[in-house]
């Protein structure tokens, strides 16, 4: 009977509490707690389904500000970073220190809802309104001071961080925190990190996307003398030599060089390379997190160098033969650029480095002045499925034209006009590739005599257009969160010839 009775005031007061609640409704202005809680959520939890949803690839923005993104280790939804007011102050790629540093005060982070806004809601809560999630480091560091309190640390123990280049770090930083040392009075936290992965900042996001890279952001480092540079962007046109008008997002490098000339050759006969190369790369990068990959691993993912390529050069004279079959290798200029794409809220700083060259590779008896015109388009890289592992990747449309054709004398002549090209990600290196559109030229002659005296004479000779393409992957491309695989794998070789032209004569 007693157990009856109890039972019935539960009842009872259970039903007066959903009257009660029915009766005065559970708007967040009666709750400042629960609006506060609540519009936090929204700030920092992403929607039902965020993570299936496809993120954007796009060119991080101009300006001075460097972006950053953190993946809470307490947050619900670990391994999905948000974009954060936080910067990397200083990094020590060596031994893994960091200071990471928060905004001042809260006026330096992105603004937040508008205070008449939250006025409106609740006059007694203006100080209690939840700002945006990227100025929590900074509001904690301030509160904790005025209260004359040690500094909160503005990351914890398991938060990762992806930044943009900063002092210290030109490559950039994906790192995951591993001890908190200390903080300073000004909110400087300095912390012990180890190399992180890019899962641990996508989680199961999806991103596919390609990038153009600045041609006025490319550092050009001039090998050889009479290497002339020109680029053209938006909004800041440049010409080529003679007026030449480059298309929007193309760079372009003249040269010209002396060859070794082969031992025994009359002066008109000197040899020498000239011509142009233009590209306009661009980085393709792509990551699934939502494959069935085990663990915490992604399902697919894919970097890459693709672009339009143009050149233009011309061999003259009778070069040299190769030294023990080796041709004759010419670097012209060294290039440099850490492009930074911006996927969903995280910067990826991409480290591109290209080194264009000649190559010559003769016999030494062949006598040329021959030019070709070359254009199309190239794509490298390193592709990931759960069902193949890394594979390589490589492709190459392109088509030649000759400009000028005179073969004198036997023999053969290659000449290549390429660039050898690596990629990668936060200052590790992912692909290697060697992009070598070449000319080749071949002769042959014969002779017949006969008794009385008289002979006669007939040569042919053919001039070739070509491509080679190789490559690897390398080991670094773990940073995503696959599985390491031991050796370099080759990218898979690409080796096209067509005719340009041919000739026979007769005397």
């Amino acid at each position: 009977m007693h157990k009856l009775r109890r039972h019935a005031l539960v009842s009872a007061l259970s039903a007066i509490t959903v009257a009660t609640l029915l009766t005065t409704g559970c708007s967040a202005t009666n709750s400042p707690s629960t609006a506060d809680k609540a519009v936090a959520t929204t700030a920092e939890t992403p929607e039902t389904g965020a993570a299936e949803e496809q993120l954007a690839v796009v060119s991080a923005p101009d300006g001075d500000a460097t972006p950053t993104a953190v993946a809470d280790a307490n947050a619900v939804d670990q391994g999905k970073a948000k974009k954060s007011a936080l910067k990397v102050a200083s990094y020590d790629r060596k031994s893994g220190r960091a200071v990471i540093s928060a905004p001042s005060s809260a006026s330096d982070a992105e603004p937040s809802a508008p205070p008449s806004e939250t006025a409106s809601e609740d006059p007694g809560t203006e100080s209690d309104a939840t700002p945006d999630a990227n100025s929590g480091a900074s509001r904690d560091a301030d509160t904790s001071q005025d209260s004359g309190t040690k500094p909160k640390a503005a990351v914890a123990v398991g938060d990762v961080i992806a930044s943009a280049p900063a002092p210290g770090a030109p490559d950039g930083v994906l790192a995951k925190v591993t001890e908190v040392v200390e903080t300073a009075a000004d909110g400087g936290t300095t912390v012990e990190t180890e190399p992180a992965e890019l899962n641990s900042v996508l989680g199961e996001s999806e991103a596919d996307g390609t990038v153009p890279v600045d041609p006025s952001t490319m550092e050009v480092d001039p090998l050889v003398q009479g290497v002339k540079v020109s680029w053209a962007k938006t909004g800041d046109l440049t010409f080529g030599p003679e007026g030449a008008k480059l298309p929007l997002g193309s760079l372009r490098i003249d040269v010209g060089a002396s060859v070794e000339t082969a031992p025994g050759a009359s002066a008109s006969a000197a040899a020498s390379v000239e011509g142009f190369v233009q590209l306009a790369p661009e980085v393709a990068f792509s990551y699934d997190g939502s494959g069935s990959g085990s663990g915490s691993s992604p399902g697919g993912a894919f970097l890459g160098l693709t672009g339009d390529w143009a050149s233009q050069w011309s061999l003259k004279g009778r070069a040299a033969g190769s030294t023990n079959g080796k041709p004759i290798r010419i670097p012209f200029a060294e290039l440099h650029a850490d492009p930074v794409i911006q996927v969903g809220p995280v910067p990826i700083v991409v480290n591109l480095d290209l080194v264009c060259y000649f190559q010559v590779d003769a016999d030494g008896r062949v006598t040329v002045d021959v030019e070709q015109d070359l254009k199309g388009d190239f794509k490298v890289g390193g592709n990931f499925t759960w069902a193949k592992g890394w594979q390589g990747v490589s492709e190459s449309h392109m088509t030649g034209e000759p400009l000028k054709t005179t073969v004198t004398a036997a023999g053969d002549v290659k000449a290549a006009m390429g660039a050898e090209a690596t990629i990668g990600l936060y200052g590790t290196v992912g692909v290697t590739a060697d992009v070598a559109p070449y000319l080749r030229a071949e002769a042959d002659a014969s002779a017949e005599g006969s008794a009385d005296g008289t002979g006669s004479g007939s040569g042919s000779w053919a001039l070739y257009g070509g491509i080679d393409l190789t490559g690897t992957l390398n080991l670094q491309l773990s940073i995503f969160g696959t599985p390491i695989f031991q050796t370099k794998i080759p990218l898979g070789a690409v080796h096209e010839e067509w005719l340009l032209t041919k000739g026979e004569a007769r005397t």
